[in-house]
């Protein structure tokens, strides 16, 4: 063995707790005994360090994120810079306190901690202001998420947004940086976390507050407070401590569509208590109490047969509401909008916002109802009708329309009368009215009577001519040859021109053959010879037989007669079919029914708005 094997090995620790071989040192420098001793004085020195204790520490550097400090120990402890609240009051050298929380991590590293240092310094003194309940001051430092981080005795405290105030702070930023008295509300010390309030000290002073007002409160009389919140039905009032309801049809005797139209958020305001519950829980104020109503001396201000000036405000399908000033607003109906326009929607005469002028028609104080009228502003075109238009006289009008039992005239602008059917022609019967006038055409016509309450006014045509039929009872004595021209083909016979403006009817039994449709023989202006069997001068009719006028001529006229009028041949075949037993079947007949034959016409059922027209008829 040599004599290096029998050397003693010597090992001792560098500062960063790495294994040093301690025979690489020179023993010439140390007295015997020297490293041994230097060696157990450090280890000394460092044993009497024990984790989470509090102890002092010199700065020795401060970097950008960091800030080192030597606590006397073999390494120096590294702390974040965002631990030091003001780190602009730091210098290098400056002695701290410092909270020991790990001697050696797993990288031989030294914990350090100074906001928990600063934690349990003041730790006593928060437990005691959280256990007696007592008003600390805080100043806020910073938004966070929910809320705000409080200064409290030189640590962070968390202020929830929902304990800063009774209400809402619509700008938080605004108060950063003020000093508020506070009330620890909770604390966790493992966790480190102090939870302060500041509504807590406000509710109970808004309660000491409160049993004041309410001691205090009465209807009737007027307060001051501060609009706290809006809704669409009203605003919630802070009377200093208890709230109050200003409904939106208390703030204003107008029209509020929206409670935001009168008052905003923080808005200082003078209410009046209208009513409050038993326990005065629920408080009404209004706001309009507070000046006189307007409708006090409305029948002065707008007597009947006044004319207003206001502004739309409203649109229904009934009318429009005017406001004659605030808190008073008037109907004009739409029947009172023009004398003369029929009127679909009150919108295609008026929209909201115009400013516009109307008479007063009537009063309703008790009600609170006003009505107003358009067309009162010009004259009533019916108020002289009579005048201008007497019973029997002759006015000319234009066609303004057409309906199925008659005509409307317009007379004059506003002034509108009927030519009823029946009062069209003395001897053609008129089946719609187009038949005779047009719209837009300019006819005469005779006043045949006035109804001016309804403001209704009949007029006649055929008045503007004498009654014909007794001169033609006269022509047409039964007997006369006529010669007339097809005008209508109906199943039951055909109504016939005797001259331009006179009709006869020849039935079907009296066409001088047999056949089944009067459209077998004639068509539309056909012409033939007939002889006048009947003259009915109170029904308004003449009937022609051709069969008898055939028996009171010769064989050559009758003959002549049946060659320019033969019966068609699908005529003749059926009639042949049918003498041989072969009839038409139910479908052909109900076909010819719904279709008759070509130049026929289907009769109509009696207009029932047509009422009785015994003249002019000339069946």
């Amino acid at each position: 063995m040599t004599s290096s094997t029998n050397e003693k090995i010597s090992v001792g620790l560098d500062a960063h707790g790495n294994q040093v071989d301690l025979s690489d040192f020179e023993e010439s420098y140390y007295k015997p005994g020297d490293i041994a001793k230097t060696l157990k004085e450090y280890s000394d020195s460092t044993g009497e360090m024990a984790e989470g204790q509090i102890v002092k520490g010199k700065i020795l550097k401060i970097a950008d994120k960091e800030v080192f400090v030597d606590v006397n120990f073999k390494s120096e402890g590294v702390i974040p810079i965002y631990e030091f609240k003001n780190i602009q009051e730091f210098k290098e050298g400056d002695e701290i306190e410092v909270f020991l929380e790990q001697v050696e991590d797993s990288e031989g590293n030294l914990i350090l901690s100074k906001a928990r240092a600063d934690f349990l310094r003041v730790w006593d003194k928060i437990f005691e202001a959280h256990e007696k309940q007592d008003i600390v001051q805080g100043k806020l430092l910073r938004r966070i998420k929910g809320g705000v981080v409080v200064d409290l005795f030189g640590i962070d405290a968390f202020l929830p947004g929902s304990q800063i105030d009774l209400r809402q702070i619509p700008d938080m930023d605004a108060i950063i940086g003020q000093t508020f008295d506070l009330r620890i509300i909770k604390i966790n010390k493992v966790r480190r976390n102090i939870v302060v309030s500041r509504r807590v000290i406000l509710e109970e002073g808004r309660t000491q507050q409160r049993e004041k007002i309410l001691a205090e409160l009465q209807k009737g009389v007027a307060r001051d407070g501060m609009v706290k919140n809006i809704t669409d039905f009203g605003a919630f009032i802070d009377l200093g401590g208890v709230d109050g309801l200003l409904h939106i049809t208390d703030m204003s005797w107008g029209r509020v569509n929206h409670p935001s139209e009168i008052v905003a958020l923080g808005d200082k305001v003078k209410v009046m208590v209208l009513d409050f519950d038993e326990n005065k829980e629920r408080i009404s104020l209004g706001l309009k109490q507070l000046t006189e109503h307007p409708w006090k001396d409305v029948e002065e201000k707008f007597p009947e047969g006044k004319k207003v000036r206001g502004k739309i405000v409203s649109i229904t399908d009934y009318g429009a509401f005017m406001e004659l000033e605030k808190g008073i607003e008037g109907l004009i109906h739409i029947s009172e909008m023009s004398w003369t326009q029929h009127i679909k929607h009150p919108s295609k005469i008026v929209g909201i916002g115009d400013i516009v002028e109307a008479v007063v028609l009537k009063v309703d104080k008790e009600g609170q109802k006003i009505s107003l009228g358009f067309k009162q502003l010009e004259p009533d075109p019916w108020e002289n009708v009579h005048k201008d238009f007497p019973v029997d006289s002759v006015a000319s009008g234009k066609v303004r329309n057409i309906a199925a039992f008659g005509a409307f005239i317009e007379l004059k602008e506003g002034v509108d009368g009927l030519v009823h059917i029946s009062d069209m022609s003395w001897t053609k019967k008129v089946n719609h009215p187009s038949e005779v006038l047009k719209k837009g055409d300019s006819v005469d016509v005779k006043i045949l009577s006035i109804d001016g309450e309804k403001r209704r006014i009949s007029l006649g045509i055929k008045q503007l001519t004498g009654d014909p039929w007794t001169a033609l009872a006269e022509k047409y004595v039964i007997g006369t040859e006529v010669e007339c021209k097809v005008a209508r083909i109906l199943d039951r016979g055909l109504v016939v021109n005797l001259s331009d403006d006179v009709e006869g009817f020849i039935p079907l039994k009296e066409l001088g053959q047999t056949v089944k449709h009067p459209s077998d023989i004639y068509q539309m202006g056909d012409a033939t010879q007939a002889k006048v069997i009947e003259f009915d001068i109170e029904g308004r009719k003449i009937v022609v037989s051709i069969g008898d006028y055939l028996k009171s001529q010769d064989e050559s006229v009758a003959k002549a007669y049946l060659e320019a009028h033969p019966v068609k041949e699908s005529a003749a075949r059926e009639d042949r079919g049918e003498k041989h037993g072969k009839g038409k079947g139910k479908g052909q007949k109900k076909a010819e029914k719904e279709n008759p034959p070509e130049g026929a016409e289907k009769e109509k059922p009696a207009d029932p708005a047509a009422g009785d027209q015994k003249e002019g008829k000339v069946e």
